[in-house]
């Protein structure tokens, strides 16, 4: 069994606070019980029971809708059945909100106290997306308690306090941030919180599981906690635990304080479900391949996904847009500054390895370069401005890789990181080195060590801070890069950087090692393909040979030049396109009819690199230097 550090006066004054305030605000005063069986959880079923005190009269319930750290309105009610409620030994009739699906209308009977809720929840066994996709196996199980619980209706989160239970397997064993007050023989027993912290706090748990100390910060612990298909996959080599405690002495030293009493990374390895990563105050639930602590390539990747949901508890948690912390899961969201909350977030999740020696320079060039090369080749940005990706990022998310580079999808992530970058190179201009993007982390970030807290932020505190560590027209610099139309892609933070985006023959490794991972081909650069191992077309970028020739998505490719289809021969074709007489003729099939399709190409194979500009200072190695003290190992 993994616990957090105690902090018995935090949860004490937490739950204190709630019931106060709820009692004040005529909602039960009383904690919900919870009790969730997961016995079943192989067989991709969770069967849970709530007790809500209640009064008599009218009632109304929900079911979590707008889920925090997935930005829209996720919550997977249609996978919950067998709903029951009851009161005083008596079934309730209930109806559901005609308009809000999420909303169950009851009537508490005189002389009851309290509401009991049975239901299940059916965990999809293929697809889904994020918390909500597949998160369970034979072996294991992520479980977010918001897919297995109700509250009432537009009562703040903060207001309401949940006792929960939780049943396992024979022989399964547990991991999670939220604090337990009684280890049992088939699972635990947690102390009262509020909604937002049990909702905030998932479980790992499975048969397979192993706890990896990363030492204290401050008396903070932090954990790397592992469950996984096999035993063999728990394996750990010694450097990647020293790194993943370099990794958090790299953050202690760039925010120079933390709000959490204890943090744990909570890392899937299986295949079986989809890979992921979701952001929490004290925890993270990742979801990794099976063999991601033993595959070479994997383990390049992995520490990028660590660093990204690490860095959220700063970013998106401690600090939040407004827009994006309601008070409750009703209350729909705002992700206009979702450039911030995960643009930011994905920069310091790729520099952040290098300086804590996961990753090497060279392949942070990789990345880097496959980052703006993407971009370069998004036709969507001709009609669609950057921040719109963010205020639709609700819609965007879950939408189909067909017709993508066309679409735009949450370029928010990838382009906004080119922007900070570019942030970054024009503070350390403006003070002749002096200061840095590290500087604005640690004054929005930092301050001093807390327990869990929100402090929200709007666009004028993020310029408001970046003109105090540098003054400079920031409100403008962001409007010109976000929200205006901007035809090319934000490069300029490469180039005062030292470097300039260029496109070779040579294979591009940070795209090489996530294609062997992901299972795909990305010749975007070239022909305008993306398409999968087996040659279905993922997307066309507009404008290209193949887009003018008249592949589309969903085609088949089914030859190369008259040969069966392999990605290899279609590269070798792209790379010798170059001879006068070369040619890229495809043999496709379109929903059941073939036909050939001949490409007017000459450019040769192309994928992007950074090359140097030794005109300029090399201000990239600057910025993935390592801060931590020299030997820092993340104890202190």
């Amino acid at each position: 069994m993994s616990r957090p550090v105690p902090a018995a006066r935090f949860v004490a004054a937490a739950v204190g606070l709630a019931l106060a305030s709820v009692a004040a605000a005529g909602a039960p005063a009383a904690a919900i019980t919870l009790e969730v069986d997961a016995r079943e959880a192989p067989r991709k079923i969770l069967h849970a029971t709530l007790a809500i005190p209640a009064r008599p009269g009218p009632l109304t319930l929900s079911y979590p809708k707008w889920i925090r750290g997935e930005h829209g309105p996720n919550g997977p009610i249609a996978d919950l059945a067998g709903l029951v409620f009851s009161a005083a030994g008596k079934t309730l009739a209930w109806r559901r909100d005609d308009l809000d699906m999420y909303a169950f209308h009851l009537d508490i009977p005189p002389g009851a106290d309290r509401v009991e809720v049975a239901l299940d929840y059916l965990m999809p066994s293929t697809g889904g997306r994020y918390a909500s996709g597949v998160s369970s196996t034979a072996q294991l199980l992520v479980l977010n308690w918001f897919q297995v619980l109700l509250y009432p209706q537009h009562v703040a989160s903060d207001d309401l306090t949940y006792a929960a239970r939780l049943r396992l397997p024979a022989g399964w064993r547990l991991a999670t941030a939220l604090p337990t007050a009684r280890e049992t023989v088939d699972g635990a027993e947690f102390a009262p919180v509020s909604l937002t912290t049990l909702a905030d706090s998932p479980v790992l748990a499975g048969a397979h599981l192993r706890a990896v100390p990363l030492g204290e910060v401050d008396g903070a612990a932090h954990e790397l906690d592992v469950a996984a298909d096999s035993e063999a996959a728990l394996a750990i080599a010694p450097e990647t635990v020293v790194r993943c405690k370099r990794l958090v002495a790299e953050f202690q030293t760039l925010f120079g304080a933390h709000h959490y009493r204890s943090y744990r990374w909570l890392l899937a390895l299986t295949d079986r479900i989809r890979r992921a990563g979701i952001e929490h105050h004290e925890s993270s639930d990742d979801r990794f391949p099976e063999r991601g602590l033993l595959d070479p390539g994997l383990l390049e990747l992995l520490p990028g996904l660590l660093a990204h949901e690490y860095a959220h508890s700063w970013n998106g948690k401690y600090r939040r847009p407004a827009g994006l912390a309601g008070p409750d899961f009703d209350t729909p969201m705002r992700g206009d500054l979702l450039w911030v909350y995960e643009g930011l977030t994905t920069y310091l999740g790729t520099i952040m390895p290098v300086r804590a020696g996961f990753n090497s320079a060279e392949l942070f060039r990789e990345r880097l370069a496959g980052a703006a090369g993407a971009m370069a080749h998004q036709a969507g940005r001709a009609w669609r401005p950057l921040e719109d990706t963010a205020v639709a990022a609700q819609v965007l998310f879950g939408s189909a890789e067909s017709g993508r580079s066309w679409r735009r999808g949450t370029d928010f992530y990838v382009e906004s990181m080119l922007i900070w970058l570019e942030a970054d190179v024009r503070i350390r201009q403006l003070t002749a080195g002096r200061r840095s993007l590290d500087d604005f982390c640690r004054a929005f970030f930092g301050g001093s060590d807390t327990p869990p807290q929100l402090r929200t932020y709007a666009f004028d505190d993020v310029v408001a801070a970046l003109g105090a560590v540098a003054p400079y027209d920031w409100r403008g610099f962001f409007q010109t890069r976000i929200m205006a139309l901007a035809p090319t892609p934000p490069l300029a933070g490469i180039a005062a950087a030292g470097w300039r985006l260029d496109e070779t023959p040579a294979p591009n490794e940070w795209q090489r090692l996530e294609e062997a991972a992901w299972k795909f081909a990305d010749e975007s650069a070239s022909i305008g393909l993306r398409l999968t191992p087996g040659g279905t077309i993922v997307d066309v970028t507009p404008g290209t040979a193949a887009a003018r020739a008249g592949l589309g998505p969903g085609m088949k490719l089914l030859a190369v030049n008259g040969r069966d289809f392999t990605t290899q021969r279609l590269r070798e074709a792209i790379a010798a396109s170059r001879a006068p007489d070369a040619r890229v003729d495809l043999l496709a099939d379109n929903d059941g009819f073939a036909a050939s399709y001949a490409l007017d190409y000459h450019g040769g194979a192309r994928y992007p690199h950074l090359e140097r500009d030794v005109a300029q200072p090399d201000l990239l190695g600057e910025i993935i230097r390592p801060r931590a003290a020299a030997g820092a190992d993340g104890t202190h």
